[in-house]
């Protein structure tokens, strides 16, 4: 899962991000409700963390851009403006939930994981191809009823093609996934991921196979039992 901050004090943006991190979730910080906007057309997000006052605006004006640009995206706004009033105008502006400055960085992550329970409330079962399951709430692969181990952005990787199994994912969407608004890709990191992907599944026997789609992008799909036994 995503998370998208946007807050413009580096001391406590650098600390929120950092423990974000260290609980499992992909961040991008931004400090501007510009930056923001343009994070927000380049990725998809779980969760976006809004401080109030920024640097061009009041963060609350971002919210119904977010409501119409990702529906879906929970929001939690971290403000110092601890008045009533103010919380108010945040929540009736479409937020889920606040956090007054100062605040305890295990507060935010429980705040953070009971919003995005409650996006997730029915959960979906884990999806099966070949021999593998991809358990897509808690981003666990399983071979066998076995354990998959990839690294952080092989089970990113191979997460994004399970959601489109059997269809094409172009190569810009992978890496929007991939990597972070405005972190560098190197040229061929998206090649040498997927080719170390394919070689772990199968050392694995997952019976599944990332096939190339020409210059478009990377399908999963189950492996035919004749192509495992070539």
């Amino acid at each position: 899962m995503r998370i998208l901050l946007v807050e413009d004090q580096a001391s406590l943006a650098r600390q929120v991000a950092e423990k974000i991190q260290r609980s499992g979730y992909d961040v991008d910080q931004v400090e501007t409700i510009e930056e923001a906007l343009r994070a927000l057309d380049s990725c998809a997000y779980s969760l976006a963390l809004l401080d109030r006052r920024l640097p061009d605006g009041d963060g609350v004006a971002l919210v119904s851009r977010i409501r119409k640009l990702q529906p879906a995206t929970r929001i939690l706004m971290l403000t110092a403006l601890d008045a009533i009033d103010d919380r108010i105008e945040g929540l009736e502006a479409g937020a889920d939930d606040y956090l007054t400055k100062p605040f305890n960085l295990d507060e935010m992550i429980a705040r953070i994981r009971a919003n995005l329970r409650k996006h997730g409330a029915s959960l979906a079962p884990p999806v099966a191809i070949g021999a593998m399951s991809f358990d897509l709430e808690r981003s666990e692969a399983f071979v066998k009823d076995r354990p998959l181990l990839l690294s952080r952005r092989e089970l990113i990787l191979l997460a994004t093609l399970v959601r489109r199994a059997n269809c094409v994912v172009s190569r810009e969407a992978l890496n929007a996934e991939l990597y972070g608004f405005g972190e560098e890709v190197q040229d061929h990191a998206l090649t040498s991921l997927v080719s170390r992907l394919r070689t772990r599944l199968a050392a694995s026997d997952a019976r599944v196979e990332i096939y190339s789609a020409r210059a478009l992008g990377y399908i999963l799909r189950e492996m035919k039992e004749n192509e495992g036994d070539a």
